[in-house]
């Protein structure tokens, strides 16, 4: 399983009879009515030393079905770092920064000028923890760096701004079908050591969410189905050899645990790799302050374009 937007190392031990195997992959799909690609996608491994013929009906390897959350689950849980002397795991084990964010859709009244697809008519708005994010005309950097105001609020909350349950489907709020519009930011200390927890929810549809940060690569030391229980479920977090990602991919009414070092001072894009529901708004930045030293954002250059 690779979401979009994720990257793996792979090590192929090449320990079969000489030959031509083939290698395929399809699509996962979580959402119970948005549209997806649902093309088998092959690929033939040959060996130097194969005489073998290509075969007119390749042999397909058994594929999971196109929504087979079991099988995904099994197969992202069982990942793990080397944690060797060559490859060390450096997982924080403590926490100077606790968030918890919800990442979801919801719905906003469509305006007259707008041809919307969502149910009653209505415009499908993606937001986390309630902030749907609206992209500024400035850079964030720039604004940040040149103390611009009135660019961004630099507010983005801890936790959710109302406690429900999250990936049940009734009961919920009705103000959180329809979350507020903000350029939400959150600025971190540097050098913090940061524990991001991601809960998912059923508002709209719940489905998974690839969630990507720029800047950083990040160990998920947890993840479930349900919702997120701060006081249970981190007593079973993976400290130890946890897999080392750019890209986690949020459990369909489910969370997922991430934790990195906060030493790359800049603006950090956050946001989910489905690309309609970073146009959505599910999207915010972290803003990593100066470190010590050379540890400093540098002046653009005299040339840098302005967006």
């Amino acid at each position: 399983m690779i979401t979009p937007g994720q990257t793996a190392d792979i090590l192929l031990t090449a320990n079969r009879a000489p030959g031509q195997y083939y290698m395929a992959a399809r699509a996962y799909s979580s959402s119970l009515a948005a549209p997806y690609d649902n093309t088998t996608t092959t690929a033939i491994l040959t060996y130097d030393s194969s005489t073998s013929t290509f075969q007119s009906e390749p042999l397909l390897p058994t594929l999971p079905l196109y929504n087979d959350t079991t099988a995904v689950t099994e197969f992202t849980t069982s990942l793990r770092s080397l944690a060797s002397s060559e490859h060390p795991v450096e997982v924080p084990q403590t926490i100077d920064e606790s968030i918890i964010t919800t990442v979801g859709l919801g719905l906003r009244p469509c305006l007259p000028d707008e041809t919307c697809q969502g149910p009653g008519g209505e415009k499908f708005i993606a937001s986390m923890n309630n902030i749907s994010f609206v992209f500024p005309t400035i850079s964030i950097l720039q604004a940040y760096y040149f103390a611009i105001n009135g660019v961004f609020n630099p507010e983005f909350p801890s936790n959710p701004p109302i406690e429900f349950d999250y990936t049940g489907s009734e009961n919920i709020p009705a103000d959180l079908w329809n979350p507020e519009s903000d350029t939400r930011v959150r600025v971190i200390i540097y050098d913090s050591n940061v524990q991001l927890v991601f809960q998912g929810t059923n508002i709209v549809s719940g489905e998974n969410h690839p969630m990507h940060l720029h800047g950083f690569d990040f160990y998920v030391v947890g993840e479930g189905f349900g919702n997120y229980d701060p006081l249970l479920h981190p007593l079973n977090f993976n400290l130890d050899d946890p897999p080392k990602r750019n890209t986690v991919g949020v459990p369909a009414n489910g969370w997922a645990a991430i934790r990195f070092k906060a030493n790359n001072p800049g603006a950090w894009f956050l946001h989910c790799h489905l690309d309609v529901h970073l146009m959505w708004g599910l999207t915010t930045v972290f803003l990593v302050t100066n470190g010590p030293g050379l540890l400093t954002l540098e002046a653009p250059p005299p040339d840098l374009p302005v967006c």
